[in-house]
């Protein structure tokens, strides 16, 4: 008898480690899954930010207005924020009329949370100036808001301060 009830014992343990163990591998999974799913979204951000990039380095009004979201907000340094589709176009048209940039990204930090995700960039290039030629250095730091739309990472919110005083 004792026997047996040993053995019932037995059986019952490696049963319910065998459901822990399930437990586990599916908790694993999920995991695995979800932080796929989030290097996935996070290389379509880069991918956001490499055309912001484009937009920037060639004067691209355009493009850069169609990497916003329709209500998105863009808030320059010194200057009035353009608020939603055509105020951001506006904004561009006017900061690319004025100067020329040349510039890379470095990313320091991208999250995401659902349907929305922030990055913390900075940047660090020349600026030429057009009413003079002037070429001087340009170094910023960046904080944008994303929101996916449609399947699609848009920029909702962004907006960037000099990291060196001007001279």
């Amino acid at each position: 008898m004792k026997k047996l009830a040993l053995a019932v014992l037995a059986i019952t343990l490696m049963a319910s480690c065998g459901k822990k163990q399930e437990i586990i591998e599916i908790t694993n999974n999920t995991t695995e899954n979800t932080e796929i799913m989030i290097k996935a979204e996070k290389q379509k951000i880069e991918a956001l930010l490499s055309e912001y990039k484009r937009s920037l380095n060639t004067s691209d009004a355009q493009l850069a207005q169609s990497l916003y979201t329709k209500d998105g907000v863009f808030m320059p340094t010194e200057a009035p924020s353009g608020i939603g589709s055509e105020n951001i176009l506006k904004s561009y048209e006017f900061i690319f009329s004025q100067i020329q940039l040349n510039i890379e990204f470095f990313i320091e930090e991208i999250e995401v949370e659902g349907n929305m995700a922030f990055a913390v960039t900075s940047s660090k290039g020349t600026v030429k100036i057009h009413a003079n030629g002037v070429e001087a250095p340009e170094a910023n730091r960046e904080l944008f808001v994303f929101e996916k739309v449609d399947g699609e990472w848009k920029i909702a919110r962004y907006m960037f301060n000099k990291t060196e005083p001007r001279g």
